[in-house]
């Protein structure tokens, strides 16, 4: 495992870019420099015996009689901030769409769409929240406090915390700067910016990908179509 220095120069680029942005939109996770966003839904989970069915949010909005759109959220199209919590709505989804956790499937077809779209595939700088143990690099951002550390686009898909907890990256980049990828800690989509080449190739996944906009907001209470009370 390689580390940058102390104050992980390799990522000043993504720290000076979101710092400027305005707060709660995309531009304050994703540096607003790129050509094209996609933002990519986690999906929730429905139990089926022994197997784990992934349930995509334009399902969960048809079923709930509300409205599928490029900036739903997750209380929007259920209706109830319960549903970011322990409810469920059995026969549909059982597991809510995970926070701050890009699942393995998903973080393996993202990194195998963007491998082709970077020259430098086998150097990619992960950042991932440890809760600060390790005394190594860290990437101080406005939202998370990141070890910075290096690999090929695949270790996208792998776990970053010990066993049994499961973490993926929450921010991931080439060395040649063809794209980003972030995971906010209390978020329930992924943020990608990069060329318009690559996030056609997003959209044309079977993964439930919208495209998006560095002015796009982000949280949980700004979905504008389907309103829902104030969270309390």
């Amino acid at each position: 495992m390689q580390t940058a220095g102390r104050t992980a120069p390799d990522g000043r680029w993504v720290v000076e870019a979101v710092r400027a942005a305005p707060r709660d939109t995309v531009a304050a996770l994703v540096p607003a420099r790129f050509a094209a966003y996609a933002r990519v839904f986690h999906p929730a989970v429905r139990y089926d015996g022994d197997d784990d069915v992934h349930v995509r949010w334009d399902e969960v909005a048809a079923a709930n009689g509300t409205t599928a759109h490029r900036l739903m959220q997750w209380p929007g199209i259920t209706g109830s901030w319960d549903y970011l919590g322990e409810a469920d709505q059995p026969g549909l989804w059982n597991d809510a769409p995970a926070e701050g956790h890009l699942v393995a499937h998903v973080a393996r077809e993202l990194a195998a769409v963007l491998v082709e779209q970077t020259t430098t595939p086998g150097e990619c700088w992960f950042g991932w929240d440890d809760g600060g143990a390790a005394d190594l690099p860290r990437l101080r951002l406005p939202r998370a406090d990141l070890l910075l550390t290096r690999g090929p686009v695949q270790r996208a898909a792998t776990n970053f915390a010990p066993e049994p907890r499961e973490q993926s990256a929450a921010l991931w980049w080439p060395a040649d700067r063809a794209w980003c990828v972030v995971t906010d800690p209390a978020l329930t989509s992924t943020y990608v910016g990069a060329g318009v080449t690559a996030v056609d190739a997003l959209l044309a996944t079977r993964l439930e990908v919208a495209p998006a906009g560095p002015g796009d907001p982000v949280t949980p209470d700004c979905d504008p179509v389907n309103p829902v009370a104030p969270h309390a």
